[in-house]
């Protein structure tokens, strides 16, 4: 077989991906082993064109994918390799990033990553140094050849790495399925080429996506996630405890109904399984990737009889699958025939935009924060150059006079936003909404996929997205929520003034406008 990159390339590809869940302990151990064993067989399957390594799924620690990629690269075996920020700093996934490079691990799967839930001694502490969108863009950097001055040609030897990215489009409301997708759009400018979905039950969500892709002319190629249930897992899904997985009431109530019989519901489960891979290949998607804890004659079993489904037969197994819940937004509307979307958006959502109508409240204090941006803090604002004078006229003061100026900075921003004095400041790009305190992983181009029905999936609170979309919605900009460059946070300006920052081009809005201090001083101040 070729690399992943040749085969999605292929005319009429259908792409089969198998996760493989690292486990905890030394590989010679029975769990390591027993993943080992595991990951050799789906080397020798013929049916299985690439192995997806998993990074400490649902923030729990356990064996590097890095080992178990290398091995099975031994075995002529290409695989996907998961990359999550929850437990490095940029600096950290760079070095992982190069190593894998060096060994010829090209495919790479950037992750935001879940929330901590484990560790020694208590649980750990999360990083979420950057984001999914950031780790594109960095992975994107050394792909084009970093530059570095000490290097014979001003840059480093360029990566050659094949960058995919998830997206989680099984949501409840409005205010989070269209920020998925615009974060989408996103991660497929930073670099992203190829984009698995989070696991869902609902085969008109899935076709929605395909469908907005296309609409949006986005060169990614898409992998159906299909994951093969139990009534356990179906348990644990239906009561959010993996984050962004969803089963609805009807789908647990069947799981519970075949999983009491006397093969614990094996044959449903496995043909159901079966029925996603074959209306994802029928549908048109890229591939499909097949998650579950199985043995490989399981996997085996799904995929003959997902290739059984012949001709249009997809379209009658399709129907089959549609486990939305009461009041669930879709883009699109409904085709009769197959229950899939027809790719026409709904009139309820058209007239929602025209007048401009939001579930979440529009605080007083946006509106207000939008009139003090146009008029002074935006680029082109008319007062920006007088901001830019005093700043500039309070760095050559005495640091008395700056500690005052920034402390009424913070007198403003702090009962206003919960500003954390991160110093670079993302209140303009997520529509007057911190991403330092109320969001657990400090995203700040797109929400995470962990919300269920609207909430963090740590803090219990609205998405800052989706009340960043909401906000825009009033605007009538929500379509522009993620525009722009790729913000990735300088931590060297924590605890300094962001306002000084802003006017004298020391953050990254001055970066992406080109107006960046770049002298010796910057991030010392």
């Amino acid at each position: 077989m070729g690399s992943l990159r040749e085969s999605l390339a292929a005319p009429e590809a259908f792409v089969i991906a198998a996760e493989l869940v690292t486990s905890r302990g030394v590989l010679e151990q029975r769990d390591g082993q027993q993943v080992w064993d595991l990951a050799q067989q789906l080397a020798e399957c013929p049916q299985v064109d690439v192995v997806s390594l998993t990074d400490n799924p649902g923030g729990n620690p356990m064996i590097a994918p890095d080992m178990l990629a290398n091995r099975m690269r031994e075995l002529g075996q290409e695989v996907i390799l998961h990359f999550a920020c929850k437990d490095m700093n940029r600096n950290g996934i760079e070095s992982r990033a190069w190593k894998a490079a060096s060994a010829g691990l090209n495919n790479i799967l950037a992750l935001t990553g879940d929330y901590p839930v484990a560790g020694q001694s208590g649980t750990a502490a999360p990083v979420f140094d950057i984001d999914s969108v950031g780790l594109l863009k960095l992975l994107a950097d050394m792909n084009a050849g970093v530059e570095e001055a000490r290097a014979p040609d001003g840059r480093l030897a360029q990566t050659d790495f094949f960058l995919g990215c998830v997206v989680t489009n099984h949501k409840l409301h409005e205010r989070e399925v269209m920020p998925q997708y615009l974060k989408l759009e996103k991660k497929v400018r930073a670099g992203a080429s190829f984009a698995i979905n989070q696991v869902g039950f609902n085969a008109r969500k899935d076709s929605e996506l395909l469908l907005w892709t296309q609409a949006r002319g986005l060169p990614v190629k898409l992998i159906a996630n299909v994951y093969l249930l139990t009534r356990g897992v179906a348990r644990v899904f239906h009561a959010g405890r993996i984050p962004g997985v969803v089963v609805s009431d009807e789908l647990l109530a069947l799981a519970e109904h075949h999983g009491a019989g006397a093969d614990r519901g094996r044959e449903f489960f496995v043909d159901f399984a079966a029925k996603q891979v074959a209306v994802a290949r029928g549908m048109g998607f890229a591939g499909a990737y097949l998650g579950g804890h199985m043995p490989i004659d399981t996997y085996v079993e799904i995929l003959e009889r997902a290739a059984a489904i012949s001709g249009d037969q997809w379209r009658e197994a399709a129907r089959e699958i549609h486990y939305g819940r009461p009041g669930e937004f879709y883009l699109y509307g409904r085709d009769e025939q197959t229950g899939l979307s027809n790719g026409i958006e709904r009139e309820e959502y058209l007239e929602s935009r025209r007048k401009r109508r939001t579930d979440l409240k529009v605080p007083a204090r946006y509106r207000l924060s939008r009139v003090m941006h146009n008029a002074l803090f935006a680029q082109d604002a008319p007062l920006f150059g007088v901001g830019t004078r005093v700043y500039g006229q309070l760095e050559q003061s005495s640091p008395g006079l700056r500690r005052v100026a920034h402390a009424f900075e913070q007198a403003v921003k702090v009962p206003m936003f919960g500003c954390q004095d991160c110093g670079d400041c993302s209140l303009p790009d997520i529509a007057y909404v911190c991403p330092e305190g109320p969001c657990a992983k400090n995203q700040r181009n797109g929400p995470c996929g962990g919300t269920r029905d609207g909430l963090c999936e740590v803090y219990d609170s609205e998405c800052i997205w989706a009340q960043a979309y909401e906000r825009l919605k009033a605007y009538g900009e929500e379509d522009g929520l993620v525009d722009g460059p790729v913000v990735i946070k300088n931590n060297a300006l924590r605890g300094t003034s962001a306002w000084a920052n802003t006017f004298l081009g020391r953050d990254h809005n001055a970066k992406h406008s080109g107006t960046a201090d770049t002298g010796p001083d910057r991030g010392k101040h």
